[in-house]
């Protein structure tokens, strides 16, 4: 749909095939109430609104957001007179979020040299038995 006439609309193919996703996952996030295009009869119609809508959700995702955290802060980017709330909340759930991974590396780590000793006690067992 993307034409010299018409650059701020997008079809659902054009988004789906410049964000490398399935249209599917974009009706998914329409289900959500994440992005709301507006429609022609059956063929949906973005607005450069609503990809910079889905760009802020697929981004949260790759970092590991939820579905509620991601709404509220589409929620935010859709006032966009102060963005600093917005910024707040991100860096905030960014924050959260990096302590969570923090954690989870340490607890990793922490069983990796676990299963490092299980594993070098049975093959010192093993030797002795030879």
């Amino acid at each position: 749909m993307t034409t010299n006439a018409n650059i701020d609309q997008f079809s659902i193919r054009d988004l789906a095939d410049e964000f490398a996703i399935t249209t599917r996952t974009i009706r998914f996030y329409e289900d959500k109430g994440l992005i709301k295009p507006t429609r022609e009869g059956q063929r949906r119609i973005y607005t450069k609104r609503d990809r910079a809508k889905l760009k802020l959700i697929l981004r949260g995702k790759r970092l590991g957001f939820s579905l509620d955290e991601i709404q509220h802060l589409v929620e935010l980017y859709e006032t966009p007179d102060d963005e600093r709330p917005q910024l707040e909340k991100y860096l905030e759930t960014l924050s959260r979020h990096k302590q969570t991974l923090l954690q989870q590396k340490q607890d990793l780590e922490k069983t990796l040299a676990e299963l490092e000793k299980a594993e070098a006690d049975g093959r010192a067992q093993m030797a002795r038995l030879r």
